[in-house]
């Protein structure tokens, strides 16, 4: 009964890291598409703020090369994931939340809407063995702050 069980959360756990995943990631080229179409001046800024944070943040991934939870207690991850490393801070999670920001400054109900499946993905990735629950709080902190600039002090 415990294998089901196990087995049961897993796939859970597999599936909420895929949709919220690949919701996020449809809801930013929405809002790209939305104020191309609108002729919006700020698609500009919709475009710079997360892909230069982005940018950003993968370079300091890279050279801070922090192991991951599967590296360090030898356990295998929920999550499936190639390589080592690079787990600090989590790039799912800043990068839902930085586009979280970028959704609210043009729609602030799905900015938030977007903002609460970041906060599930974060937990997902935890659960599923890819990142330490310090990871997923500096994306998040990271996402927003970086999210903030771009929009509201610049």
């Amino acid at each position: 009964m415990k294998h089901s069980t196990e087995s049961t959360y897993n796939k859970i756990i597999i599936m909420t890291d895929m949709i919220l995943t690949r919701t996020v990631y449809l809801i930013y080229p929405a809002l790209l598409i939305y104020l191309a179409i609108k002729r919006e001046p700020e698609i500009l800024q919709a475009l710079l703020v997360p892909g230069i944070s982005f940018i950003l943040v993968s370079a300091f991934r890279y050279i801070l090369n922090a192991p991951r939870p599967y590296e360090v207690t030898g356990r295998e991850p929920i999550i499936k994931r190639k390589g080592t490393g690079k787990s600090f801070p989590s790039r799912h999670t800043f990068s839902t939340f930085v586009i979280a920001v970028t959704v609210f400054y043009f729609w602030p109900v799905w900015g938030i809407l977007t903002g609460i499946a970041g906060a599930l993905l974060a937990t997902a990735r935890v659960l599923g063995g890819v990142h330490f629950l310090r990871d997923v709080i500096a994306g998040a902190a990271i996402g927003i702050g970086c999210g903030i600039i771009g929009f509201y002090v610049i």
